[in-house]
């Protein structure tokens, strides 16, 4: 059985995904392949601090090389207020929130089809998966009356 190699929009995904397991704010994906741009998709996050945005960074890497895809090239892993994970048709772009506003690549790409990326929720609400077994949610005491 052969294995399918990732599309870009794949990979992207997953990225975003890796930059959410390290809490990255405001992920977006920018689908550039109907521009005359560099790359396929830009991936911006946004870290609170040198330290979130080196733990985002590093989680991105980290994921890509277990999945197999080699990055080609980074930039600002000594700075850490912008850091580049370039991997060809992809590039992860990790700001600090203060420089992402400053230079706005959403403003500057702004033709871009723009999708953002939210964190998918762990648990259903009313489900505890604590020993497998299910917490109802408590009926308000009115409702209880009610029903008897």
């Amino acid at each position: 059985m052969e294995v399918s190699p990732l599309t870009s929009r794949t990979f992207a995904k997953k990225t975003a995904e890796f930059a959410l397991s390290k809490k990255a704010s405001d992920v977006v994906l920018m689908d550039l392949r109907k521009l005359n741009a560099p790359a396929d998709f830009f991936v911006l996050c946004s870290a609170d601090s040198d330290t979130h945005a080196k733990a985002i960074a590093q989680a991105v890497r980290d994921g890509a090389d277990n999945i197999g895809v080699v990055l080609w090239r980074s930039e600002g892993f000594r700075a850490l207020s912008w850091v580049l994970l370039d991997y060809f048709d992809v590039v992860v772009h990790v700001f600090k929130k203060d420089v992402r506003q400053f230079y706005n690549l959403e403003r500057l790409w702004g033709d871009a089809k723009v999708t953002p990326v939210e964190d998918a929720p762990t648990a259903v609400k009313g489900v505890s998966s604590i020993r497998g077994t299910t917490a109802h949610k408590k009926v308000p005491r009115r409702s209880q009356e009610a029903l008897s």
